[in-house]
C-alpha cells in the first residue's frame, strides 16, 4: 500500500539534501574551533553527526519517487526548509549552552537563518569565536537564501530548481532570469555575495576590527543580519571608520543583487542608473536622516548636531535596511524618532536584496496606485497606466501587490494582538512583532538595542519565530502551505 507522503516525496528528498549541505556547512565553524581550541567541538561534533544522519536518511527513504520539482513542491520545500533547518541550526547552541531551552535555542537559530539578529542570548563578548561565528554564518546563508544556494547544486542531481527559485527569490526577479538557465543565475547571484561579503570583511579589517571580528561582522551585513559577538553591538568599537564601512556594506547588500551582478558582468554603471528603486531609496534615506537630525536638535538629544548626525545616520540606514546593528540606545530618542526609524525598515531595502520588509518596489508600486486612483476620482475617462521607470505594470502584478500589502498589515495587527494578550505590553508587542516580520532584530521598549528577547516567555518566543519565518518568506509562501487547498490533490 503507497504511503501517503508519497505525492510529497520530491519535495521531502530535496529536503534531505538540503539538510546534508547544511550539515556540511556546519564544518567551517568546527574547523574555526579546532584551529582557535575554544572548546566548541564537542558540540559541532555531535549537531553534525545528527544533521548527517537526519538528512541522508530523508533523503535515501524518499530517492524512489525523485522527479522534477512541481509548483506544489517548490511551496512544500520553501516553506519546509525554513522550518526544519533552524532546528538542526539550533543544536551547537543546545549542546555548548545547556541551560538555553530549546525554544529559545530554535528562536535564535530562525533568526540567525532568517537573518533578523534578534536575540535571546547575554554574555556574547564571552562565547567562543566559534559559537559567535555560526550565529552570523547562518546570517550569511540565510540572506541570499539557503534555497538560492542550493537551486545552483540540485540540478547536478537531476532535481530541476525553476519552481523552487520562484518561490525564494522576491517578486522582481521571479518575473526573469539574469542567465538562460536559473542554476546559473543562481551561482551568479552567489559570487556577487562573496564578492560583497569579502570586501566588507577586509574594509573592516583595514579600519581596525580584529580579524575574526571582521569575519563575523562581514557575515552580518553582508547578510544584513545584525547578529554581533558583543552585547554592545557595534557601539563596542566606538570607531567611526567601521560604522562608515557598515553603513556602505549594508546599503550595497540592500540593493537589488540583480544589479550589482549585471553591473559586474557588462562592468558598467549603466544597471544601477536603470534601477527605478534606487532614486528612491536614497531619496528617503537621505531626508530621513537630515529630518531626524535637525527634529532631534530641537530635544538637545546630542551634543552637537554632528554627533546627532553620526547616529542618526548610521541607525536610519542600520534599522531601515534590516541590519539591525547599533551603535546607541536610540530608544532615548523622542518617541517619534524611533517609530519613524521603526517604519523605514517596513520598505526601504529593494527587491531580491538581503532585506525585509514588503520592498522598495511593492512600496513605490503603492505609492503610483495611490496617485493613480486619485486622478481617476478627477478624470474618470483618463488612462494612466502604473509605471516602474519606462515599463508598465501588470494588472495582475497590482493586485498582488495590493494582496501582499494588506496581508502583511494584517499580520502586523494580528501578531501584535496576540502577543499583546499573552501580557506583552503593547510597544513592546508591536514593535517586537514589526522587527520581526520585517527581519530587523531590534525593537522598542523591552526588545530595544539595549536590551534583547530573552525576557519573553516561550509561547511568545515562539510568536516571534513563527513570525520571522513568515517575513523571510514574504508572507504568502508560508501561508500557501497553511490552506487546505494546497494538501488536496
Amino acid at each position: 500500500m503507497p504511503s501517503p507522503l508519497h505525492p510529497y516525496f520530491p519535495a521531502l528528498n530535496a529536503l534531505g539534501l538540503i539538510i546534508v549541505i547544511f550539515g556540511l556547512l556546519m564544518l567551517f565553524p568546527l574547523s574555526v574551533s579546532i584551529w582557535l581550541d575554544d572548546g566548541a567541538t564537542l558540540a559541532y561534533d555531535q549537531a553534525i553527526v545528527i544533521t548527517l544522519v537526519a538528512g541522508a536518511a530523508l533523503w535515501m527513504g524518499t530517492r524512489g519517487r525523485r522527479r522534477d520539482l512541481r509548483v506544489h513542491d517548490g511551496f512544500l520545500l520553501v516553506a519546509s526548509t525554513w522550518v526544519v533547518l533552524p532546528v538542526f541550526g539550533a543544536l551547537p547552541l543546545l549542546s555548548y549552552l545547556p541551560d538555553l531551552s530549546v525554544v529559545d535555542a530554535y528562536f535564535e537559530a530562525v533568526s540567525g537563518l532568517t537573518a533578523t539578529g534578534a536575540t535571546v542570548l547575554s554574555g556574547l563578548d564571552d562565547l567562543p569565536t566559534s559559537i559567535n561565528l555560526w550565529r552570523t554564518f547562518m546570517h550569511w546563508i540565510g540572506g541570499m537564501g539557503v534555497i538560492v544556494l542550493v537551486v545552483a547544486i540540485l540540478p547536478l542531481l537531476g532535481i530541476g530548481g525553476r519552481q523552487l527559485f520562484k518561490a525564494e527569490v522576491p517578486t522582481p526577479m521571479k518575473e526573469s532570469s539574469l542567465t538562460p538557465r536559473i542554476a546559473e543565475t543562481a551561482k551568479g547571484l552567489w559570487l556577487t555575495y562573496i564578492l560583497l561579503t569579502l570586501g566588507c570583511g577586509f574594509s573592516l579589517w583595514y579600519v581596525g576590527m580584529e580579524p575574526w571580528d571582521a569575519v563575523i561582522h562581514a557575515f552580518s551585513v553582508a547578510g544584513l543580519g545584525g547578529f554581533s559577538n558583543k552585547d554592545a553591538s557595534l557601539g563596542h568599537f566606538h570607531n567611526l571608520q567601521v560604522e562608515l564601512v557598515v553603513i556602505v556594506f549594508a546599503l550595497a547588500s540592500a540593493l537589488n543583487f540583480a544589479t550589482h551582478y549585471l553591473a559586474l558582468s557588462r562592468r558598467s554603471i549603466r544597471p544601477y542608473l536603470n534601477d527605478p528603486e534606487i532614486p528612491f531609496f536614497f531619496g528617503v534615506l537621505v531626508f530621513s536622516t537630515l529630518m531626524l537630525t535637525a527634529y532631534l536638535m530641537q530635544f538637545n538629544a546630542h551634543a552637537d548636531v554632528w554627533t546627532a548626525l553620526r547616529y542618526v545616520g548610521f541607525h536610519v540606514v542600520s534599522i531601515s535596511t534590516s541590519l539591525g546593528l547599533a551603535t546607541y540606545d536610540y530608544t532615548l530618542w523622542p518617541m517619534f524618532a524611533q517609530i519613524w526609524v521603526l517604519f523605514l525598515g517596513s520598505f526601504i531595502a529593494c527587491s531580491g536584496s538581503a532585506g525585509g520588509g514588503i520592498k522598495m518596489m511593492r512600496a513605490m508600486i503603492l505609492y503610483k496606485q495611490v496617485f493613480r486612483e486619485i486622478i481617476r476620482s478627477l478624470h474618470p475617462n483618463a488612462v494612466r497606466p502604473v509605471r516602474l521607470g519606462r515599463q508598465p505594470v501588470s494588472e495582475g502584478i497590482l493586485h498582488a501587490v495590493l494582496g501582499f500589502s494588506f496581508m502583511y498589515m494584517v499580520s502586523i495587527v494580528s501578531l501584535t494582538l496576540v502577543l499583546a494578550a499573552s501580557g506583552l505590553e503593547l510597544i513592546t508587542a508591536f514593535s517586537a512583532v514589526v522587527a520581526c516580520l520585517n527581519n530587523t532584530g531590534p525593537g522598542l521598549d523591552a526588545v530595544g538595542p539595549s536590551s534583547n528577547y530573552r525576557s519573553l516567555d516561550d509561547f511568545q518566543t515562539s510568536v516571534l519565530s513563527f513570525t520571522m519565518i513568515l517575513g523571510r518568506l514574504e508572507i504568502f509562501t508560508f501561508l500557501v502551505v497553511l490552506t487546505p487547498a494546497f494538501w488536496r490533490r
